[in-house]
């Protein structure tokens, strides 16, 4: 992904399809912070890659460990 809104930092990605949906879970593996979203199993996988890494930059910020 060109656009990582978390630079130097290693984010692990898990793609999982539940009937219609699809499961993103993704790991900060500095602070081992998990978050998990879903969308549609026919979306681009880099549509729900981007979202799910939105989602961690928020919790990590919120949280306050960036």
């Amino acid at each position: 992904m060109a656009d990582n809104i978390l630079p130097g930092r290693e984010v692990i990605f898990e793609f999982y399809p539940v009937g219609q949906y699809m499961r993103v879970s993704a790991m900060d593996t500095i602070t081992l912070t998990e978050i998990s979203i879903q969308g549609p199993v026919n979306a681009p996988e880099e549509t729900l890659q981007r979202n799910a890494l939105k989602r961690l930059e928020y919790v990590l910020k919120k949280k306050g460990l960036i």
